[in-house]
């Protein structure tokens, strides 16, 4: 008997959830991936997928504008798919092995100026959730944090006398970063706020004005919203202050290691990106300031 594409897709969500232990936002996205394979192989009969079958997906997705980045991603999660179906389901082969998706032009991360975090950190503190948003944004900027990591902050994560916070990163991978003094001082005006609503069961560091763990929707529409009342008019989100606090970190110290460990990114390709941020950054400075950069009109 032949097993339906969606119930061995849920077993193997349950795999990466309850046996593997991924974090619920990666199983998810693991689900996605999958369900798109699903929707385009268009097939009852996962082992009559062959290679030819998973390159004409990948050619239909590629022709409705998915970036390569999103395409590589997508053909990772089927290729372990695949290898947990013939691991444990008895399939002989995967047909995502030796595949590649077209390549597309690397987009360059969108960041802040220096003037312009300024300019969205300038807090006037006079409120419980300004004091909290000026406490979550300041450790984003400071600490190049995800959003899913600083949501899954405890109080316990934060170490004052040393200055650092512990993260639970991508993979279970934990690892320790700096947190600059603008970000502790305003941490420690939100733990005094805090102590005041937080409910007996909530151990997240963020709370809502309710005493809960504060959504990453709501942090998200919060910097967006103080981005605006600030007069910054591109679109910020939590990833653009990760962004701006690599490309400013490696602009000052030039330290490629050091910023890929922070970041926690497992690979130093990922954190090359932001060598070209830095090379952009000293044309503009040479095209200005060289008198031979430009002939003048």
């Amino acid at each position: 008997m032949i097993s339906k594409p969606e119930s061995l897709a849920a077993a193997y969500i349950h795999h990466l959830t309850y046996e593997r232990r991924l974090s619920p936002l990666t199983s998810e996205n693991y689900a996605r991936d999958i369900r798109i394979l699903l929707k385009y192989a268009n097939t009852d009969d996962l082992k009559q997928i062959q290679s030819p079958n998973i390159r004409q997906v990948i050619a239909q997705l590629h022709g409705k504008g998915l970036s390569s980045r999103s395409l590589s991603r997508m053909l990772s999660a089927w290729r372990s798919f695949y290898r947990y179906l013939i691991r444990d389901h008895q399939y002989r082969h995967n047909p995502c092995i030796g595949l590649h998706v077209p390549k597309s032009a690397q987009k360059l991360p969108n960041v802040l100026s220096p003037d312009e975090a300024t300019q969205l950190l300038a807090f006037s503190p006079d409120h419980m959730l300004t004091i909290r948003d000026s406490a979550m944004f300041e450790l984003f900027y400071s600490s190049g944090l995800r959003l899913a990591e600083l949501t899954q902050l405890k109080p316990v994560d934060i170490s004052f006398s040393e200055g650092t916070v512990r993260v639970l990163g991508k993979g279970g991978k934990t690892r320790i970063v700096p947190v600059g003094d603008y970000a502790i001082q305003a941490l420690k005006a939100w733990i005094e706020q805090r102590v005041q609503i937080v409910k007996l069961e909530v151990s997240a560091l963020f709370l809502s004005q309710h005493g809960d763990a504060i959504s990453a929707r709501t942090i998200s529409y919060r910097l967006k919203n103080r981005a605006r009342q600030q007069g910054i008019h591109q679109n910020v989100h939590p990833h653009i202050l990760r962004h701006s606090f690599a490309s400013h970190l490696l602009q000052s110290s030039g330290d490629l290691r050091a910023v890929q460990e922070m970041l926690g990114h497992a690979h130093i390709t990922s954190t090359q990106v932001y060598t070209h941020l830095d090379f952009q950054h000293l044309t503009k400075v040479y095209d200005t300031a060289h008198p031979r950069a430009k002939k003048r009109s």
